[in-house]
């Protein structure tokens, strides 16, 4: 069974930069939907990006697009999420899914 595990979050300044990676035990990448989700407190969860191999498609949500970047390495196993030009609206729970399994979350902090 596939685990994931993510690493990169942090605090950081508004307009900073963090690098979020989600690192799987097996690499099945070319066969999966691989997405970022985040939930700040006292909010819903939200879809941030996602990349769905099978189409070839990649989507950014509204509040995002232009700052974030989500790509993948299959040879490391990784899904990764470059988010840039960070606001404090961006601080939330970051959670990585691939295949239907879900990552533990790391927090992202970004204070003015």
């Amino acid at each position: 069974q596939m685990q994931l595990r993510e690493s990169g979050g942090g605090s950081v300044q508004a307009g900073g930069s963090l690098k979020l990676s989600c690192v799987a035990s097996v690499g099945i990448f070319s066969r999966c939907v691989m997405l970022w989700y985040r939930q700040a407190p006292g909010k819903e969860r939200e879809l941030v990006s996602s990349i769905n191999n099978l189409r070839n498609l990649t989507t950014y949500a509204d509040s995002v697009r232009g700052r974030f970047v989500i790509f993948q390495d299959n040879v490391k196993k990784t899904l990764y999420l470059q988010m840039d030009n960070l606001k404090n609206e961006d601080t939330a729970m970051y959670t990585c899914t691939i295949c239907g399994t879900w990552g533990r979350g790391i927090q992202v902090t970004v204070s003015s």
